[in-house]
């Protein structure tokens, strides 16, 4: 796999955020501009986690019980399907039941094991402050009228 490399080309337009790139590659597209020539590159990445809520012991024990049982539901149907003998209904709750025992278990164990680090749940990205479209010097004064114009429409 080759290592990636800053794409060439000239700078044909700056933007806040990734949406107002994206909108802009998308008014080439709509005014049949070869985007292929474009590239969108995002400059000072930063790693962002939103914080969503507090993890709690029981919230955390719920959440592996529910995965725990749909494994375990899945499971339980699959053997259903395939044994082709009786208690075909029985099987699937059953192994329902066990999934969530085991779910539940495994979670209280992991919880366990952080000692109490990490009492959080969120969600992590990684963001630009700024984004700027590179396009292939054959086109970019084509690409530059047409975001011109996106700009005047928009201003």
């Amino acid at each position: 796999m080759p290592i990636p490399e800053l794409p060439s080309g000239i700078p044909i337009g700056t933007y806040p955020t990734y949406l107002k790139a994206q909108e802009a590659v998308d008014y080439l597209s709509d005014n049949q501009f070869p985007v292929e020539n474009v590239t969108i590159v995002g400059s000072d990445l930063r790693l962002v986690e939103q914080v969503t809520g507090r993890l709690t012991r029981g919230r955390l024990v719920n959440a592996a019980a529910l995965s725990g049982s749909l494994w375990g539901l899945f499971i339980g149907v699959m053997i259903a399907i395939f044994s082709g003998g009786s208690g075909t209904v029985l099987v699937p709750i059953v192994c329902l039941v066990i999934g969530a025992i085991v779910g539940a278990i495994s979670g209280l164990v992991g919880y366990a094991a952080t000692g109490g680090r990490r009492d959080f749940t969120s969600h992590t990205g990684v963001v630009a402050t700024s984004y700027e479209l590179v396009c292939q010097p054959k086109v970019a004064e084509d690409a530059r009228n047409l975001l011109g114009r996106l700009a005047l429409r928009d201003g």
